[in-house]
């Protein structure tokens, strides 16, 4: 366990380093900083996989810890995906080839999906000391619809995980009209729907390979 943690994070620090000269070569080269927000976004998506770190210790925690740190993550859990959405910001220009753009946004989206899944699996490893294995494969679709719904509400309503505390009632109260009025709201499920189908391909794909794996080494 702790090799495959060791292998995971010296695999993110390459992706992050490669990510850093792409951004800081882009830079040089157009004399503008149009996608430094990059590393702000991969930050955020960092945070639900370090929260989901402390998912094991929580196990011997008490039931209001374990909480928080659920509720923390959840909260955190759509920015890992959200990074994929910055894909829109591909375009020609004049000083950058699309190509180069393409393959940093790529990088980018590909190490957030990463987070993003490495996060779920640890939750799935704490919610399976709760229940059984097949309830927390129907938790974890939920899970990942919950994700989608909120890169729409980040991406498209510009929400983000803060406004849980700066401004909570005007939050709640355009999720609830999403909810409440569900057909005045096509473009928002069609696109977590749609969001979700990607998440979960990409989700079960890399389970299936993790199991090809796991029968090799057996």
């Amino acid at each position: 366990m702790k090799n495959i943690l060791s292998l995971f994070a010296q695999w993110l620090c390459m992706c992050f380093l490669f990510i850093a000269v792409l951004i800081a070569s882009r830079i040089y080269y157009s004399g503008n900083t149009l996608y430094l927000f990059l590393v702000w976004n991969l930050f955020l998506a960092w945070l639900p996989y370090a929260i989901s770190l402390y998912s094991k210790k929580a196990v011997v925690s008490s039931k209001i810890i374990q909480t928080i740190i659920f509720i923390c993550w959840l909260l955190f859990f759509p920015n890992a995906l959200y990074i994929v959405t910055d894909i829109i910001h591909v375009k020609e220009t004049e000083t950058v080839p699309v190509w180069f753009d393409a393959i940093l946004l790529f990088i980018a989206s590909f190490t957030g999906i990463a987070l993003a899944f490495a996060s779920l699996v640890n939750m799935e490893k704490y919610l399976v000391q709760f229940f059984s294995k097949k309830y927390v494969q129907l938790v974890n679709v939920f899970l990942l619809f919950v994700g989608s719904f909120g890169v729409y509400l980040g991406r498209f309503q510009r929400w983000n995980s803060w406004d849980v505390l700066r401004n909570p009632i005007n939050l709640v109260v355009d999720i609830l009209h999403c909810f409440t009025a569900p057909f005045a709201h096509t473009k928002t499920w069609g696109i977590t729907f749609l969001l979700t189908a990607l998440y979960l391909v990409c989700w079960f794909f890399m389970k299936a390979i993790t199991s090809i794996n796991t029968i090799k080494n057996k």
